[in-house]
């Protein structure tokens, strides 16, 4: 089933607003088996909306539109599916009064233009929306499907979850799809393609994608076949080949992340985490602590960003930073040595370099970053290059330093 996916608002195709709805739809739809062949992005004219969709139902048997439903003047969508569809606006008064309920829930009054949400298009279902006032539409004829849903993303994502996707699951796709995603990091795309190259073969059906990113390279297998379980089957194939051949840079799968794997090892070992920044200014510990629990095994971190700090707090021998300079081997591997001992921790990781713009030097230019891990057995440092762009810079590090301390827990060699 091709599949296009439409945003709608002047202010993302003008660049106000950045769309994120059109990833979050891509990816579960993607994870269905689903073949997401297009993307548009439309501004809120009703003409133009009326021709994109026009295009999209030539051209797709599943259309996802976003955006222009709420009850001011500027919010047309509506009014452009009618005139695709040759439908007129339907009133619905449960609706309505479903729509009254909740803002009395909220102790307000709901305001008379709110009123034309409970307007639908003639013979269309709709899904309900338990987080904003503008519920989903659904159009089925001729063989295609056409769907609206809001463009507030939480209201998209929770329409998309509990009625989109349990409503594509009960359609029959003439063809089973199996979709396996790995996750790599500490690796780059060209790097992963060497390795496995060689012996990659594909079958008749399979493909294999590879989606990078700063924190590391995804690896997205998709398999078609007559059934779901030889789709399985030859997807799970592949996997095992790519875990041959470059296993030991695969943290995880599907939406597993680096920061809650490594969170899982300290857990099932029953070992504590601090870390001392510098140049990541707190984006390590926060990173650490974005996942629910971390207080289970995370004690804290320290941001020495003025070598005085590193000196004082960490325990750092001037005459280190003075012999090597605070980004170098010697001070990362002291930073996660002195971090260890303030914190009591059973592991340690230190980040020290250059982010930039300012400050480097020919010796050390800018992406020059040096990490450093401590433990009951290990007292080392690392060095990276990572790029030139400071906030690249700063994430590729975070990703890093977590993935040295996968490595060691996991004792990957």
């Amino acid at each position: 089933m091709d599949v296009e996916i439409i945003t709608i608002g002047d202010e993302i195709i003008t660049g106000h607003t950045v769309d994120t709805n059109s990833a979050f739809i891509g990816r579960q739809l993607t994870g269905l088996g689903l073949n997401v062949k297009y993307k548009t992005s439309v501004g809120d004219a009703i003409e133009t909306m009326e021709e994109a969709f026009q295009l999209a139902l030539k051209r797709a048997k599943l259309v996802i539109a976003t955006g222009g439903l709420g009850p001011t003047e500027d919010d047309a969508t509506k009014k452009a599916i009618v005139k695709v569809f040759k439908r007129n606006l339907i009133f619905h008064e449960d609706i309505l009064e479903d729509l009254k309920a909740r803002f009395k829930e909220r102790g307000v009054e709901m305001p008379a233009i709110n009123q034309n949400q409970a307007l639908l298009p003639q013979g269309a279902d709709f899904f309900p929306n338990k987080t904003g006032s503008a519920v989903g539409i659904c159009i089925a004829e001729h063989g295609r499907i056409f769907i609206s849903l809001p463009g507030v993303p939480a209201e998209m994502q929770q329409i998309l979850t509990d009625s989109v996707i349990p409503y594509l699951k009960g359609i029959k796709t003439g063809r089973a799809l199996n979709v396996v995603k790995l996750r790599t990091t500490g690796i780059f795309e060209s790097r992963i393609a060497e390795l496995i190259e060689p012996g990659l073969k594909l079958e008749q059906g399979v493909r294999l994608a590879y989606l990078p990113a700063y924190s590391g390279v995804d690896l997205r297998v998709m398999a078609a076949a007559d059934n779901g379980a030889e789709a399985e089957e030859k997807a799970q194939k592949l996997v095992r080949y790519l875990e041959s051949a470059v296993g030991r840079y695969i943290f995880g799968r599907e939406d597993d992340s680096l920061e809650s794997v490594v969170g899982q090892l300290l857990l099932d070992n029953d070992k504590t985490l601090a870390v001392a920044e510098s140049c990541t200014g707190g984006q390590l510990g926060m990173t650490v602590t974005s996942v629910p629990g971390a207080s289970k095994y995370f004690l804290g971190g320290l941001i020495a960003y003025d070598n005085e700090v590193k000196i004082k707090q960490l325990e750092v021998e001037r005459e280190i930073i003075e012999k090597h300079g605070a980004v170098s081997e010697a001070c990362a591997a002291a930073m996660a040595l002195g971090c260890r001992k303030l914190f009591d921790a059973d592991y340690a990781l230190s980040v020290t370099g250059i982010a930039g713009p300012e400050g480097g030097s020919e010796d050390k230019p800018v992406g020059t970053v040096y990490i450093g891990l401590a433990s009951a057995h290990a007292n080392h440092a690392r060095l990276y290059k990572l790029g030139l762009k400071r906030d690249i810079i700063r994430t590729r590090a975070v990703y890093a330093a977590m993935e040295m301390l996968r490595q060691e827990i996991l004792d990957i060699k």
